[in-house]
């Protein structure tokens, strides 16, 4: 039996990649000297699943693979929440929207009236399931996270605007990936950053989803390759 008693909770975190095809770059900020995870380091926008992400429309679905692929090794149904808190952690972190322009479908949840007063409804289409990893025990707290990487050009308005951004993370800017290694960085995002790098311009999904992989036991490095949907007719 383990001693390690820290709950581990899903968590979702979202690589907006810009330029792509030419000096691409990722959004990044640096958390805070008293923050109880990974304090004073550079990471992207992310965090925890709520509980009412599950209950949160979405103007359109993650695409396949994705959903999938997010399926394999996890709760059933879990896909819908990881994209609605990746929207959500995006626009409280960094105030730059993923959605949709359209009218709320009924009540706003409080969570969501600032997003919603943008005009938009949150969208997953343009997200894509890239990478997978789990804390290690020992930690304050631990994390299921499954990272997101995202189009620059699929935010709304101007992606240079932060002004809508909270507190939670500092120096919010757009670092070159030939330059991000000058930063303090966990080294979970340093080995994301490399799957980012070797696929930065390849606009497709990976084959497969890396899932690096920390539990009582020992430390795997896995493949995620979705889990066959149900036949239908």
């Amino acid at each position: 039996m383990s001693s390690d008693k820290t709950a581990i909770r899903n968590a979702a975190t979202v690589i907006v990649l810009r330029d792509r095809f030419e000096r691409p770059s990722v959004l990044m900020g640096q958390r805070g000297a008293k923050a109880a995870f990974m304090p004073n380091k550079f990471v992207f926008p992310g965090g925890a699943v709520d509980a009412a992400d599950a209950d949160v429309p979405l103007a359109a679905p993650l695409p396949e693979p994705c959903r999938t692929r997010l399926q394999d090794h996890a709760p059933a149904g879990l896909h819908h929440a990881l994209a609605v808190a990746a929207v959500r952690e995006l626009w409280e972190e960094t105030g730059l929207v993923l959605g949709q322009p359209r009218e709320w479908p009924g009540d706003v949840p409080e969570d969501w009236r600032s997003f919603a007063a943008t005009g938009h409804v949150p969208s997953a289409h343009a997200l894509q399931f890239v990478f997978r990893a789990l804390t290690p025990p020992g930690r304050p707290r631990r994390f299921d996270a499954r990272f997101f990487l995202v189009d620059a050009a699929e935010i709304r308005g101007d992606p240079d605007d932060f002004t809508h951004a909270s507190d939670e993370l500092s120096h919010l800017q757009w670092i070159p990936l030939d330059e991000v290694r000058r930063f303090d960085l966990p080294f979970i995002t340093e080995v994301v950053l490399a799957e980012i790098a070797e696929r930065a311009a390849d606009p497709e999904p990976p084959a497969s989803v890396p899932y690096f992989r920390n539990d009582d036991e020992a430390s795997l490095f896995l493949r995620l390759r979705g889990i066959p949907m149900p036949e239908t007719g």
